[in-house]
């Protein structure tokens, strides 16, 4: 595959040139949300990240197997291993059996994700769908030495791991600092160490959730999830993984670690992560209360809101910053957003009313060699947008006459910029779509009020209904079903 798409390997801490293992398919695998509550803006950010990565792949012509997992069990309360379950504690708190939990915010999560024109992963493995695999995972673990028994649970034994491996390479970490830094925290007296991580988690009898296995009634520990489906589904090594940069450490540290005790190598050749979201310089999330769902954004009720604003304006405020730096939140970059996008779709309806010329005085392909090379840097999303910016001024002047487009390129523009606007930013336009709604209404009107001419035998106004469509390239065809229309 000839392309010059580098990206930033979170592993090397630099920057590195794609090659997959496979070429030209490539597995992803990122991780999705834990299913108790509504998607905020934080669950945005990772989303239209790695769709960005899984539409530009594709339109680099790979073949992408893009796998986003659904945790719904064994995330705990803290990120820890010990606590309640997540998803059980809105259960209890909403008197509810777990699962009616995950389906309700799973669908509406979905929802959510249509809105924002996510495109839907390849496949999307539930954490409770693969205890199996979890299980047997944990039994190569033990096999190679590198997990034990306390009271019924498995954990990771990490201070044997490091001796042999780096647990700490994803992140950085130490087991100096590691130790330093760990909490006590109640049922420590389990582990070996206070770093050491659940695999396997015995069930005390308030449990809702919890399957047999070797060991005991229990349940899967929150890292195992990803490192059983990503082998499961992507094989033993893949290409890419994602997620957000608090996933970083310990989740995906640990994941490293649980498939190199069971393989003997590690899963990934390339780690992606996307920063935070902050609103007053603070990591927005539902830990911190201080989050904003996207529920909230679309429909204008939040107190930190003046008003709705459309899932695209959501999107594009997004893509406005690169994936690895902070975005920070607030109503007048969300304002600044909206302009912004509606400057780019002006410019794109411009297309079909431009005035070809003899010569062109705009290298429309000069911009769009600029848009690519944005996008190969590391999926510079803003420095693409930025192009994308001067090229709809260009369109601008040339509609007013101080520059000129021949026919060729007003129709080598309309297909660079909508691959770029549609298929690669992953934009809809909104616009548009409230003007076909429109014209439906319209026509559905209009159709309604020819059938009760005709109904009353008022043929002649039946005729010039017709007629005055016609002249607007509509043709109006009768069926024993009703009318329909259609541009002609």
């Amino acid at each position: 595959m000839e392309h010059k798409l580098v990206i930033y390997n979170t592993l090397s801490r630099k920057k590195e040139v794609f090659e997959p293992i496979n070429p030209p398919h490539v597995g992803l695998y990122v991780c999705g949300p834990t299913v108790y509550g509504d998607a905020h803006l934080g669950h945005a950010r990772p989303a239209i990240t790695f769709d960005i990565l899984f539409r530009y792949l594709k339109h680099l012509g790979y073949k992408v197997r893009y796998v986003r997992n659904i945790t719904d069990v064994g995330h705990l309360v803290g990120d820890a291993d010990e606590g309640e379950d997540k998803v059980q504690k809105k259960a209890q708190l909403e008197a509810l059996e777990p699962m009616e939990v995950v389906k309700y915010f799973t669908d509406r999560y979905h929802q959510n994700m249509e809105q924002l024109n996510t495109l839907p992963p390849s496949i999307e493995p539930t954490a409770s769908g693969h205890i199996i695999e979890q299980i047997e995972l944990i039994k190569k673990i033990i096999e190679s030495g590198y997990a034990y028994e306390s009271e019924g649970s498995l954990y990771f034994d990490v201070e044997k791991y490091n001796k042999e491996y780096n647990y700490g390479k994803l992140s950085g970490r130490r087991i100096e600092e590691l130790l330093k830094n760990t909490r006590e925290l109640a049922g420590q007296d389990e582990k070996k160490n206070p770093y050491d991580f659940a695999l396997w988690k015995k069930a005390d009898p308030t449990h809702l959730m919890h399957w047999p296995s070797p060991w005991s009634e229990g349940y899967p520990g929150w890292h195992l999830e990803c490192s059983a489906m990503g082998a499961k589904y992507l094989g033993e090594e893949f290409d890419i993984h994602g997620g957000g940069m608090d996933l970083l450490f310990p989740h995906h540290e640990s994941e490293i670690a649980q498939s190199n005790a069971a393989t003997g190598h590690d899963p990934v050749k390339y780690w992606m992560h996307n920063n935070m979201i902050t609103i007053n310089g603070q990591k927005m999330g539902k830990s911190l209360n201080n989050f904003i769902t996207l529920n909230e954004f679309f429909t204008g009720v939040h107190d930190a809101l003046d008003r709705a604003y459309p899932p695209m304006v959501i999107r594009f405020f997004i893509l406005q910053a690169h994936y690895r730096s902070t975005l920070d939140f607030s109503t007048e970059a969300l304002q600044a957003a909206e302009k912004g996008m509606s400057k780019l779709f002006d410019a794109w309806h411009l297309l079909d009313k431009l005035t070809a010329s003899e010569v062109s005085t705009v290298d429309v392909k000069a911009v769009e060699k600029l848009c690519d090379e944005a996008m190969n840097d590391d999926l510079n999303t803003p420095i693409a947008i930025a192009n994308l910016f001067d090229l709809a001024r260009m369109l601008n002047l040339v509609n007013d006459g101080k520059e000129k487009l021949t026919a060729a390129d007003i129709e080598y523009t309309k297909k660079f910029f909508g691959t770029y606007l549609f298929d690669i930013l992953g934009l809809k336009d909104d616009q548009q779509q409230d003007n076909n709604q429109l014209i439906d209404y319209l026509m559905e009107t209009l159709l309604k009020m020819r059938q009760d001419a005709k109904n009353n035998k008022d043929y002649a106004t039946a005729d010039k209904i017709r007629d005055e469509l016609a002249k607007l390239n509509i043709q109006i065809k009768d069926t024993k079903e009703g009318s329909t229309w259609k541009f002609d």
